[in-house]
């Protein structure tokens, strides 16, 4: 690894990300609906060079019996602005944290992320329950 350059800011690690900060909310509906929440401004750190990451985080789930309330979820995304962390586990550790307060049908974290030195990347993670 080659070493972090000094951006003047502490970059956090992913380890001050609180989940208990996210409510949910009854599903009553029941009729299998697919939720779609885009945040298109997000931003964290590259671990690496503490230079900031940005891009768009899609989550998409159908509910089982509870849905995310948005303004806690806008916080919850918000925590990772000076957070060091890899894109790969990043959309992994939104899809594990969700999942484990929303327990749904399914659901697909995408994390589309703005060109750096001409290359863009793009991560899919998914869950689905067991039947």
């Amino acid at each position: 690894m080659s070493e972090k350059t000094n951006v003047g800011y502490k970059i956090e690690s992913p380890d001050i990300i609180r989940t208990n900060i996210l409510e949910t909310i009854d599903y009553k509906t029941g009729n299998g609906v697919d939720i779609t929440i885009r945040q298109p401004e997000h931003t964290s750190v590259c671990p690496m060079t503490g230079l900031p990451d940005m891009g768009c985080i899609s989550i998409t789930y159908r509910p089982a019996s509870r849905i995310v309330e948005l303004k806690s979820l806008k916080y919850y995304l918000l925590q990772y602005r000076n957070v060091g962390i890899f894109y790969e586990n990043l959309v992994n550790r939104i899809l594990d944290d969700l999942v484990s307060v929303l327990s749904p049908e399914w659901m697909e974290v995408t994390g589309d992320f703005t060109a750096r030195g001409g290359i863009t990347t793009k991560v899919l993670a998914k869950y689905e329950r067991e039947k």
